[in-house]
């Protein structure tokens, strides 16, 4: 009876990005132990709730680091 894995969201963006970096699903899997399927998941759910990102009445102070905007 195994304990299912949490991750936190922090985590999953990290991976996400990478992921939009243009590395391949099962070489981010294999470096962070994850399931490819997650990451697929993840990446699905991070693209479809992307366009808060530049609603002027919900975003969040941004954070990005330089190399990213």
């Amino acid at each position: 009876n195994r304990k299912r894995k949490t991750y936190s969201a922090d985590f999953k963006a990290k991976l996400v990005l990478e992921l939009l970096e243009e590395k391949a699903v099962n070489e981010v899997a294999n470096k962070y132990a994850v399931l490819p399927k997650s990451l697929q998941d993840w990446k699905k759910q991070f693209l479809s709730n992307a366009s808060p990102a530049f609603d002027k009445s919900t975003v969040v102070k941004s954070s990005v680091p330089p190399n990213y905007g």
